[in-house]
């Protein structure tokens, strides 16, 4: 039986020392025994879910395996919105990210016949009308990346994995190993770190989070091989050493080292989240959704444990909500899985 616990985000703010941030939200309820109150479901019965997109009171969870995307609807129950069409599952590849912009057009990451890709739907409820903005990406059965994430500078950033060829992350002539930052048309943004690239920072191995702090300072998580799990600062132009070092330890030979890593048995951080600068980090191999701060990276607290966390999200009413991911081939799922778990941060 898996154990959904939750720890109250006030208590994270007295131990990890948040003095730089702005009214720490209330504690959720209690239970009469003075414990914190187990994690809500939102949501059951899915699928191998890989990520939730949401506009306004629209919400979207992508299906790795199915190619479908689902919606959920106020009484927590989901229907099939559509399929994206040509999706190629195969291991690690398939639906993976989802994100809107801000007039709420629809951007999917999905592995295709020819590669990666991502597209826009202008209109989300036809997801047989789909704009390919990118193709071509790197593809294999791991290392896809696969995160969707606008910017303060509404901008799309996305993260390719090297597809299981570490070489491509050193290799300024191929997209993999790469967090990107386009346009909503796929171009090169403006003012990339070469003008005619889409690449924003390279020597990755496979990025699996992306989120801003209310300073615009970006974070990503990342997955390593054998040793270490990372949680960095991005940098426009900065290589962060992948294949060349693994965690920290590369700065000597112009590398950026992590501001955060951890043992691979105890991380493998997928999707990420940040709420008045604290930084959310879902763990799929170490089964916990972690809260930390940039003031004080190296504390951290469990905000929920038993569960492969895939993703992480927070609402426009400023609620944390978690994906599980334990049907994905790697977990132990239970009767009701996978779900959306929440946790209530009121506003004020």
């Amino acid at each position: 039986m898996k154990r959904a616990s939750v720890v109250v985000i006030a208590v994270a703010v007295a131990v990890l020392g948040l003095s730089g941030c702005t009214a720490a939200p209330p504690a959720p309820t209690a239970t009469a025994d003075g414990a914190p109150a187990p994690a809500e479901v939102v949501a059951s019965g899915l699928d191998a879910p890989w990520s939730i997109a949401v506009h306004r009171d629209t919400v979207l969870i992508s299906e790795r395996d199915s190619g479908r995307i689902l919606q959920l609807g106020a009484d927590g129950e989901t229907r099939e919105l559509g399929v994206v069409d040509g999706v190629v599952h195969g291991g690690e590849g398939g639906l993976l990210g989802l994100a809107f912009d801000s007039g709420g057009r629809l951007y999917a990451y999905s592995t295709g016949e020819s590669g990666n890709r991502i597209q826009r739907f202008d209109d989300p409820d036809d997801l047989g009308d789909a704009d390919t903005i990118l193709d071509g990406l790197p593809a294999a059965g791991n290392h896809n990346g696969g995160r969707l994430a606008f910017g303060p500078d509404g901008m799309l950033y996305a993260s390719v994995g090297d597809a299981g060829d570490p070489s491509r992350a050193q290799d300024e002539d191929s997209l993999g190993g790469k967090i990107l930052r386009i346009t909503t048309d796929g171009d090169p943004a403006p003012r990339n770190p070469d003008p005619g690239s889409p690449v924003w920072s390279m020597g990755h191995r496979n990025v699996q989070g992306l989120a801003w702090t209310a300073d615009g300072t970006m974070y990503a998580t990342e997955f390593g091989q054998d040793t270490w799990d990372e949680l960095n600062i991005i940098e426009p132009g900065a290589n962060y050493g992948w294949p060349e070092v693994e965690g920290a330890g590369g700065e000597d030979r112009g590398f950026t080292d992590p501001v955060r890593q951890w043992r691979t048995d105890e991380a493998s951080p997928s999707g990420l989240a940040i709420v008045r600068d604290v930084i959310l980090v879902a763990n799929l191999r170490g089964e916990r959704l972690r809260a930390l701060t940039a003031e004080n990276p190296q504390s951290s607290v469990d905000l929920h444990t038993g569960d492969r966390v895939r993703d992480v999200t927070v609402t426009p009413e400023g609620e944390i909500w978690m994906l599980t991911n334990n049907t994905d081939g790697r977990g132990d799922p239970g009767p009701d899985d996978d779900r959306i778990l929440r946790v209530e941060l009121p506003t004020g």
